[in-house]
């Protein structure tokens, strides 16, 4: 791999909060849209993987503004499946709408907070152990010792950062719950993470048509240094841009 080195890009406030796409481009051979120097990380990642038997496959990359804003609404109003820190089913009709916001937290960003906004976010499985048929949850229990996707899960805590990812949901912080299938390319993310501040996070939600808007903009401070903040810091090995 070579030595730590700086990738160029400039976090405009739209491009942060997912409401640009100038930053990300489709990849067909990995079947979704990344920015271009983490797409090409992800893919020297996936064929050092199919050497040892995984088959590394995306189900979630870039997400738009809009797609984030259409799953927190379907989850404010109950229309998208809502759950419990311990990913117990809530029913979002009794649940205040601080409790409903509290909750959608847990596991899904604000429009705007999301990291996929930036091209550098992918949620992967290993199809080689799939089961015909099956189709992935993204459920802790998958990637936990005796899970279908356990051998995926070991193999990215030894690898992962040789070609600059990492989890920055591994732990209970007391914000997002933990996400194992979640990769960040770490030379782009930890800028995107720099650049997205309060401020900027409030100018994409003042005019946004965002359930609990009212509850959210005077609270927001807390919530982005609980929800978007609290992550793992990447290892030094993984701020090493991979070889091209």
């Amino acid at each position: 791999m070579g030595a730590a080195t700086a990738i160029n890009e400039t976090w405009y406030p739209g491009v942060l909060t997912g409401r640009l796409t100038t930053h990300v481009a489709d990849s067909p051979e990995l079947g979704c849209r990344l920015h271009p120097a983490a797409a090409l990380a992800l893919k020297q990642l996936r064929t050092a993987a199919a050497r040892d038997g995984v088959d590394l496959q995306v189900l979630s990359a870039f997400r738009d503004f809009d797609r984030q804003l259409l799953i927190w609404n379907g989850k404010f109003r109950g229309k998208k499946t809502l759950l419990s820190r311990d990913g117990r089913p809530l029913d979002a009709a009794m649940l205040d709408p601080a409790a409903r916001i509290e909750a959608i937290l847990h596991w899904s960003a604000l429009p705007g907070a999301s990291r996929h906004h930036w091209g550098t976010e992918v949620d992967v499985i290993d199809r080689a152990c799939l089961a015909p048929g099956a189709h992935p949850g993204l459920v802790h229990a998958e990637y936990a010792p005796g899970g279908c996707f356990a051998g995926l899960d070991a193999w990215l805590a030894r690898h992962a950062a040789e070609f600059g990812f990492y989890r920055p949901y591994d732990i209970d912080r007391g914000g997002v719950q933990p996400e194992p299938w979640h990769l960040s390319f770490a030379p782009l993310a930890t800028t995107a993470l720099a650049a997205l501040t309060v401020e900027v996070l409030a100018d994409a939600l003042r005019t946004a048509d965002i359930d609990g808007r009212a509850l959210i903009l005077p609270q927001l401070p807390q919530l982005h240094a609980r929800y978007v903040r609290a992550v793992a810091a990447p290892p030094a090995r993984a701020l090493a841009t991979p070889a091209g």
